[in-house]
Protein backbone atom coordinates (compact mmCIF):
# COMPACT_ATOMS: atom_id res chain seq x y z
CA UNK A 1 0.00 0.00 0.00
CA UNK A 2 2.84 2.53 -0.01
CA UNK A 3 3.10 2.51 -3.60
CA UNK A 4 -0.37 3.69 -3.75
CA UNK A 5 0.14 7.76 -3.24
CA UNK A 6 2.51 7.04 -6.58
CA UNK A 7 0.05 5.00 -8.51
CA UNK A 8 -2.82 7.15 -7.80
CA UNK A 9 -1.02 10.13 -8.83
CA UNK A 10 0.14 8.74 -12.42
CA UNK A 11 -3.31 7.65 -13.18
CA UNK A 12 -4.83 11.06 -12.55
CA UNK A 13 -2.18 12.83 -14.47
CA UNK A 14 -2.96 10.65 -17.25
CA UNK A 15 -6.72 10.88 -17.27
CA UNK A 16 -6.28 14.90 -16.91
CA UNK A 17 -3.63 14.82 -20.07
CA UNK A 18 -6.15 12.59 -21.80
CA UNK A 19 -8.74 15.55 -21.42
CA UNK A 20 -6.31 18.05 -22.34
CA UNK A 21 -5.37 16.52 -25.09
CA UNK A 22 -8.82 15.72 -26.27
CA UNK A 23 -10.10 19.46 -25.80
CA UNK A 24 -7.13 20.52 -28.18
CA UNK A 25 -8.55 18.84 -31.10
CA UNK A 26 -10.70 20.97 -33.90
CA UNK A 27 -13.00 17.69 -33.75
CA UNK A 28 -14.10 18.81 -30.45
CA UNK A 29 -17.83 18.56 -30.86
CA UNK A 30 -20.48 20.40 -28.69
CA UNK A 31 -23.88 22.84 -28.68
CA UNK A 32 -21.47 25.67 -28.09
CA UNK A 33 -18.67 24.94 -30.95
CA UNK A 34 -18.54 26.06 -34.36
CA UNK A 35 -16.78 23.92 -36.58
CA UNK A 36 -15.18 25.76 -39.35
CA UNK A 37 -12.28 24.79 -42.95
CA UNK A 38 -10.53 27.84 -43.80
CA UNK A 39 -9.03 27.03 -46.88
CA UNK A 40 -6.91 29.52 -48.70
CA UNK A 41 -5.07 30.23 -52.16
CA UNK A 42 -6.40 27.55 -54.40
CA UNK A 43 -5.19 29.20 -57.61
CA UNK A 44 -6.69 26.24 -59.61
CA UNK A 45 -5.94 25.60 -63.18
CA UNK A 46 -6.15 23.46 -66.07
CA UNK A 47 -2.71 22.31 -65.62
CA UNK A 48 -0.22 20.84 -63.06
CA UNK A 49 -2.63 18.33 -61.44
CA UNK A 50 -4.84 21.25 -59.75
CA UNK A 51 -8.23 19.91 -60.93
CA UNK A 52 -7.37 16.47 -58.77
CA UNK A 53 -5.48 18.17 -55.69
CA UNK A 54 -8.66 20.48 -55.42
CA UNK A 55 -10.99 17.56 -55.09
CA UNK A 56 -8.63 15.94 -53.11
CA UNK A 57 -8.74 18.79 -50.68
CA UNK A 58 -12.93 19.02 -51.12
CA UNK A 59 -13.02 15.18 -50.11
CA UNK A 60 -11.22 15.45 -46.96
CA UNK A 61 -13.00 18.31 -46.48
CA UNK A 62 -16.31 16.71 -46.86
CA UNK A 63 -15.06 14.09 -44.54
CA UNK A 64 -14.44 16.39 -41.51
CA UNK A 65 -18.49 17.10 -42.01
CA UNK A 66 -17.60 21.10 -40.95
CA UNK A 67 -20.33 23.72 -39.91
CA UNK A 68 -19.38 25.72 -42.57
CA UNK A 69 -16.45 26.28 -45.13
CA UNK A 70 -14.72 30.18 -45.63
CA UNK A 71 -11.85 30.61 -48.27
CA UNK A 72 -9.37 33.02 -47.92
CA UNK A 73 -9.10 34.29 -51.56
CA UNK A 74 -6.94 33.84 -54.90
CA UNK A 75 -9.52 31.00 -55.68
CA UNK A 76 -8.02 30.99 -59.40
CA UNK A 77 -4.60 31.25 -61.03
CA UNK A 78 -4.97 33.64 -62.55
CA UNK A 79 -7.45 36.74 -64.06
CA UNK A 80 -5.09 39.32 -63.12
CA UNK A 81 -2.82 38.67 -66.56
CA UNK A 82 -5.29 37.24 -69.65
CA UNK A 83 -7.86 37.83 -71.49
CA UNK A 84 -11.78 37.82 -70.36
CA UNK A 85 -12.60 34.62 -72.05
CA UNK A 86 -9.64 32.82 -70.13
CA UNK A 87 -10.61 33.94 -66.84
CA UNK A 88 -14.03 33.17 -67.06
CA UNK A 89 -13.20 29.62 -67.97
CA UNK A 90 -11.06 29.53 -65.00
CA UNK A 91 -13.73 31.18 -62.44
CA UNK A 92 -16.20 28.13 -64.31
CA UNK A 93 -13.76 25.55 -63.47
CA UNK A 94 -13.41 26.71 -59.46
CA UNK A 95 -17.24 26.77 -59.47
CA UNK A 96 -17.48 23.69 -60.45
CA UNK A 97 -15.58 21.95 -58.26
CA UNK A 98 -16.51 24.10 -55.63
CA UNK A 99 -20.10 22.81 -55.80
CA UNK A 100 -18.92 19.52 -54.17
CA UNK A 101 -18.41 20.89 -50.98
CA UNK A 102 -21.33 19.61 -49.01
CA UNK A 103 -20.87 22.27 -46.33
CA UNK A 104 -22.16 26.02 -46.86
CA UNK A 105 -19.75 28.23 -48.44
CA UNK A 106 -18.15 31.70 -48.26
CA UNK A 107 -16.30 32.79 -50.91
CA UNK A 108 -13.30 35.80 -50.38
CA UNK A 109 -11.70 37.92 -53.21
CA UNK A 110 -8.26 37.76 -53.76
CA UNK A 111 -5.66 39.79 -55.82
CA UNK A 112 -5.89 36.72 -58.31
CA UNK A 113 -9.90 37.49 -59.05
CA UNK A 114 -9.04 40.96 -60.00
CA UNK A 115 -9.40 41.09 -64.21
CA UNK A 116 -7.23 42.82 -66.34
CA UNK A 117 -4.81 44.83 -63.43
CA UNK A 118 -1.69 43.74 -64.63
CA UNK A 119 -2.14 43.30 -68.34
CA UNK A 120 -4.67 46.74 -69.55
CA UNK A 121 -3.66 44.90 -73.65
CA UNK A 122 -5.87 41.95 -72.93
CA UNK A 123 -8.56 43.64 -70.46
CA UNK A 124 -9.37 47.15 -70.51
CA UNK A 125 -9.79 48.97 -67.12
CA UNK A 126 -13.32 50.43 -69.30
CA UNK A 127 -14.31 46.93 -68.86
CA UNK A 128 -17.11 46.51 -66.37
CA UNK A 129 -15.77 43.26 -65.56
CA UNK A 130 -12.41 44.45 -64.74
CA UNK A 131 -10.98 44.57 -61.25
CA UNK A 132 -13.87 42.62 -59.43
CA UNK A 133 -16.57 42.83 -61.83
CA UNK A 134 -16.08 39.55 -62.66
CA UNK A 135 -16.19 38.28 -59.21
CA UNK A 136 -19.24 40.15 -58.53
CA UNK A 137 -20.99 38.41 -61.39
CA UNK A 138 -19.55 34.62 -61.01
CA UNK A 139 -19.52 34.29 -57.00
CA UNK A 140 -20.76 37.56 -55.39
CA UNK A 141 -20.74 40.96 -53.73
CA UNK A 142 -16.96 41.04 -52.29
CA UNK A 143 -17.70 42.20 -48.82
CA UNK A 144 -20.68 41.13 -46.56
CA UNK A 145 -21.26 39.42 -43.44
CA UNK A 146 -23.40 36.55 -41.40
CA UNK A 147 -23.87 35.13 -38.72
CA UNK A 148 -23.39 31.33 -37.37
CA UNK A 149 -24.06 29.75 -34.37
CA UNK A 150 -23.51 33.05 -32.20
CA UNK A 151 -20.69 33.73 -34.25
CA UNK A 152 -20.73 37.55 -36.38
CA UNK A 153 -18.39 36.91 -39.55
CA UNK A 154 -17.36 39.88 -41.87
CA UNK A 155 -15.93 39.09 -44.92
CA UNK A 156 -13.86 41.72 -46.13
CA UNK A 157 -12.10 42.72 -50.05
CA UNK A 158 -8.77 43.84 -49.00
CA UNK A 159 -7.37 43.86 -52.38
CA UNK A 160 -7.12 47.67 -54.35
CA UNK A 161 -6.28 48.89 -57.45
CA UNK A 162 -3.08 50.86 -58.19
CA UNK A 163 -0.91 51.47 -61.76
CA UNK A 164 0.06 48.43 -63.26
CA UNK A 165 -1.36 46.30 -60.34
CA UNK A 166 -2.86 45.89 -56.90
CA UNK A 167 -1.97 46.70 -53.29
CA UNK A 168 -3.25 45.77 -50.08
CA UNK A 169 -5.85 48.22 -48.83
CA UNK A 170 -9.34 48.18 -47.65
CA UNK A 171 -11.51 50.90 -49.38
CA UNK A 172 -13.42 53.80 -47.62
CA UNK A 173 -16.67 52.14 -49.04
CA UNK A 174 -15.67 49.47 -46.81
CA UNK A 175 -14.94 51.17 -43.66
CA UNK A 176 -18.15 53.16 -43.98
CA UNK A 177 -20.03 49.42 -44.31
CA UNK A 178 -17.76 48.07 -41.43
CA UNK A 179 -18.59 50.87 -39.16
CA UNK A 180 -22.38 50.55 -39.56
CA UNK A 181 -22.67 47.12 -39.36
CA UNK A 182 -20.78 46.93 -36.19
CA UNK A 183 -23.26 49.85 -34.56
CA UNK A 184 -25.94 46.86 -34.88
CA UNK A 185 -23.84 44.45 -33.40
CA UNK A 186 -23.70 43.37 -29.72
CA UNK A 187 -20.36 44.05 -27.88
CA UNK A 188 -20.37 40.51 -26.65
CA UNK A 189 -20.60 38.93 -29.60
CA UNK A 190 -17.67 36.64 -30.51
CA UNK A 191 -16.49 38.21 -34.49
CA UNK A 192 -14.47 37.11 -36.93
CA UNK A 193 -12.95 38.90 -39.91
CA UNK A 194 -11.95 36.79 -43.22
CA UNK A 195 -9.50 38.79 -45.57
CA UNK A 196 -7.10 37.88 -48.08
CA UNK A 197 -4.38 40.15 -47.83
CA UNK A 198 -3.10 39.55 -43.73
CA UNK A 199 -4.13 42.42 -41.95
CA UNK A 200 -1.12 41.80 -39.57
CA UNK A 201 1.70 39.05 -40.00
CA UNK A 202 5.19 38.10 -38.96
CA UNK A 203 5.81 36.59 -42.23
CA UNK A 204 8.82 39.37 -43.30
CA UNK A 205 10.61 39.63 -39.89
CA UNK A 206 10.57 35.40 -40.07
CA UNK A 207 12.60 35.79 -42.80
CA UNK A 208 14.29 38.60 -43.41
CA UNK A 209 14.62 39.58 -39.66
CA UNK A 210 13.06 41.62 -36.79
CA UNK A 211 13.33 45.33 -38.52
CA UNK A 212 12.83 44.14 -41.85
CA UNK A 213 9.78 46.13 -42.96
CA UNK A 214 6.46 44.46 -45.18
CA UNK A 215 6.56 45.73 -48.78
CA UNK A 216 4.11 47.19 -50.69
CA UNK A 217 0.42 44.21 -51.21
CA UNK A 218 1.89 41.69 -49.16
CA UNK A 219 -0.02 43.21 -46.04
CA UNK A 220 -3.27 45.49 -45.79
CA UNK A 221 -1.66 49.22 -45.76
CA UNK A 222 -4.48 50.75 -43.78
CA UNK A 223 -4.77 47.44 -40.91
CA UNK A 224 -4.96 49.92 -38.13
CA UNK A 225 -7.53 52.15 -39.61
CA UNK A 226 -9.70 48.68 -39.54
CA UNK A 227 -8.79 47.20 -36.47
CA UNK A 228 -9.82 50.42 -34.71
CA UNK A 229 -13.44 50.32 -36.03
CA UNK A 230 -13.42 46.95 -33.96
CA UNK A 231 -12.06 48.66 -30.75
CA UNK A 232 -14.96 47.75 -27.71
CA UNK A 233 -16.19 45.06 -30.01
CA UNK A 234 -15.53 41.32 -29.14
CA UNK A 235 -13.28 40.44 -32.24
CA UNK A 236 -11.74 36.86 -31.54
CA UNK A 237 -9.87 36.02 -35.24
CA UNK A 238 -8.67 37.02 -38.29
CA UNK A 239 -8.24 34.41 -40.90
CA UNK A 240 -5.56 35.67 -43.48
CA UNK A 241 -4.30 34.19 -47.04
CA UNK A 242 -1.80 35.47 -49.35
CA UNK A 243 1.10 34.44 -47.88
CA UNK A 244 1.63 30.87 -48.29
CA UNK A 245 2.53 30.70 -44.97
CA UNK A 246 1.17 29.07 -41.91
CA UNK A 247 1.25 31.19 -38.63
CA UNK A 248 -0.80 31.98 -35.83
CA UNK A 249 0.22 35.61 -34.30
CA UNK A 250 -2.19 36.21 -30.79
CA UNK A 251 -2.14 39.98 -30.36
CA UNK A 252 -4.21 41.62 -27.83
CA UNK A 253 -6.75 38.85 -27.43
CA UNK A 254 -7.31 38.51 -30.89
CA UNK A 255 -5.70 35.23 -33.27
CA UNK A 256 -4.40 36.17 -36.56
CA UNK A 257 -3.81 32.93 -38.33
CA UNK A 258 -2.42 32.64 -42.25
CA UNK A 259 -3.71 29.67 -43.80
CA UNK A 260 -1.03 27.98 -45.45
CA UNK A 261 -2.58 27.54 -49.13
CA UNK A 262 -4.47 24.79 -50.88
CA UNK A 263 -1.77 24.73 -53.64
CA UNK A 264 1.19 25.71 -51.30
CA UNK A 265 3.48 26.19 -53.85
CA UNK A 266 1.26 27.11 -56.53
CA UNK A 267 0.96 23.61 -57.55
CA UNK A 268 4.57 23.00 -58.44
CA UNK A 269 6.41 22.17 -55.01
CA UNK A 270 6.03 22.72 -50.68
CA UNK A 271 6.57 26.24 -49.91
CA UNK A 272 9.27 26.55 -47.54
CA UNK A 273 8.88 23.45 -46.05
CA UNK A 274 4.92 23.17 -46.16
CA UNK A 275 2.44 20.94 -47.38
CA UNK A 276 -0.93 21.47 -49.58
CA UNK A 277 -3.43 22.47 -47.02
CA UNK A 278 -6.10 23.73 -45.25
CA UNK A 279 -7.12 24.57 -41.58
CA UNK A 280 -9.26 22.62 -39.56
CA UNK A 281 -10.83 24.97 -36.60
CA UNK A 282 -12.89 25.10 -33.78
CA UNK A 283 -14.14 27.86 -32.07
CA UNK A 284 -15.89 28.08 -28.58
CA UNK A 285 -16.37 31.04 -26.75
CA UNK A 286 -13.41 30.24 -24.63
CA UNK A 287 -10.73 28.87 -27.08
CA UNK A 288 -9.97 28.46 -30.98
CA UNK A 289 -8.60 25.44 -31.71
CA UNK A 290 -7.04 24.74 -34.92
CA UNK A 291 -4.71 22.61 -36.88
CA UNK A 292 -3.34 22.16 -40.38
CA UNK A 293 -4.88 19.27 -42.43
CA UNK A 294 -1.92 18.33 -45.23
CA UNK A 295 -4.83 16.06 -47.52
CA UNK A 296 -2.56 14.35 -49.19
CA UNK A 297 -1.61 15.65 -52.90
CA UNK A 298 1.81 15.93 -54.08
CA UNK A 299 2.94 17.50 -56.97
CA UNK A 300 3.34 16.12 -60.25
CA UNK A 301 7.07 14.99 -60.77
Amino acid sequence: MKHFPNILFVLIFILFAGCAERKNQPQEDNQNSLHLVFMTDIHIRYDLGAPKGFQMAIDTINKLNPDAVLTGGDLVMDALQVTEGKADSLYNLYLSLAKGIHATLYNTPGNHEMLGWEDEKKVSLTNPLSGDGMYRKKIGFPFYSFELKGWKFFVLNSVAHREGGYTGRVSEEQLRWLKEELSKTDTLMPLVVVTHIPLLTGYTQFFKGATACNEEGQVVANSKEVLDLFSGYNLKLVLQGHLHFLEDNYVGGIHFITGGAVCSGWWRHKYHGLEEGFLDLVLTPEKISWKYIDYGWDPEP
